[in-house]
């Protein structure tokens, strides 16, 4: 016999279903909008990054130090990459050592890998010291890194400070100095010097609002576009030289970044004209990169290295003397790594000290700025007060 249709328990299954139908479907829904979360846009960004060869290099020489060969290394060190582009980077690398490469050439026919660093790897795998090699990589990349870092925390809250003041002043003199301009004019009279003034800013500001927009989007624009062109580094890198302020902070950056990559170079027994080579590839400020490309010339004509970095506007007096110190005892090495430590903690130090100035500074001109406007606006008040007393 037949058993009786239960609608209770249709419905009850039925609800069942539906939920679960709908936990699919959110399930899928919350996947998909992971992965779009997740998923690296590289189009602004650097797709293998200093960050990531700082870990990178850490963890390759720190595996091969266990005794791993550098294939197993390579595979446990992408298969860890959660995104893809480095993944894909580390992949292509690991197939042409599988295919009989060294690490060295592998890298080199990868265009997310600088000269330095696969000429670095080269002389490490041609002299033994491989692991050593990449341990010193790391740490260039740290510090690297640091550098950014101290340099971007320096000039956050400034830059978020000065952008609101500019905001403040732009609402002021667009939309409350005109409900001024409209009471003053309906009681006529002269007015006085400063707000006659303020008034002036106020009507060319509104009229030349937009042009400034268009000419600041274009300025954003050629920037862009031509920001990896030789010309615009050349310049952009000599008007930072010749800034006031800026060019303290920005000559000890890349000093410290020189310093250090000689350190490494020296340490793996690079010799000193190709040091300075790969240095220059690696440098990114025309000045020194300049500097470097002449000594280089001095270097093979049998001049010293300090007196050939005497002749450069670009390095301190301390500097060379140091340099030259290390020479005479055959110890450069150490003095490079002695320096890069010197300019680095001089830089962590100013770019505090920059970040302590600017800070008061912008908001004691945003007060002044503000409080001008608001004399200038109640100033004609006052006087009309005064008038009819």
């Amino acid at each position: 016999m037949h058993q009786p249709i239960d609608i209770h328990t249709l419905k009850k299954q039925s609800s069942k279903e539906q939920q679960t139908a709908a936990n699919k479907e959110t399930t899928s829904f919350m996947k998909q909008l992971e992965g779009l979360l997740t998923r690296e846009f590289s189009l602004f960004g650097k797709p293998f990054s200093d960050k990531i060869k700082e870990s990178f290099y850490l963890e390759l020489g720190s595996l091969m130090d266990a005794g791993l060969d550098i294939r197993t290394a390579l595979q446990l060190i992408r298969d860890e990459q959660t995104k893809k582009a480095p993944r894909a980077i580390l992949t292509t690398v690991l197939e042409k050592v599988v295919n009989g490469s060294s690490l060295s050439a592998a890298m080199r026919e990868n265009k997310n890998f600088t000269p330095y660093e696969y000429f670095t790897v080269e002389i490490g795998e041609e002299t033994g010291k491989l692991n050593t090699v990449l341990q010193q990589l790391s740490v260039y990349y740290k510090a690297k890194i640091k550098q950014r870092r101290q340099i971007i925390g320096a000039l956050t809250y400034p830059l978020i400070v000065l952008s609101v003041a500019f905001c403040s002043v732009f609402f002021m003199m667009n939309y409350v100095v005109p409900m001024f301009a409209d009471v003053f004019q309906r009681f006529g009279g002269n007015l006085p010097f400063l707000t006659r003034q303020v008034l002036n800013a106020s009507n060319f500001m509104q009229a030349a609002a937009g042009k400034l927009f268009l000419l600041l989007l274009a300025v954003i624009v050629f920037m862009s576009i031509n920001r990896n062109k030789p010309w615009y580094k050349k310049y952009k890198d000599l008007l930072l030289q010749r800034t006031p302020v800026v060019k303290n902070i920005v000559s000890k950056i890349y000093l410290a970044r020189f310093a250090s990559t000689m350190q490494l170079l020296l340490g793996a027994r690079v010799p000193l004209v190709q040091a300075l080579s790969l240095s220059k590839q690696v440098m990114g400020f025309y000045p020194l990169e300049h500097a470097l490309d002449q000594m280089e010339q001095d270097i093979l004509k049998g001049l010293p290295l300090h007196e050939s970095m005497s002749t450069k506007k670009i390095f301190p007096s301390k500097m060379t003397a140091l340099v030259k110190v290390g020479e005479e005892v055959n110890e450069l090495e150490l003095f490079f790594k002695n320096l890069s430590d010197r300019y680095s903690e001089d830089l962590d130090y100013q770019t505090t000290q920059l970040s302590k100035f600017i800070e008061p500074v912008i908001i004691i001109v945003l007060g002044l700025v503000v409080g001008v406007v608001l004399i200038a606006m109640y100033l004609p008040m006052f006087n009309m007060g005064n008038t009819i007393q």
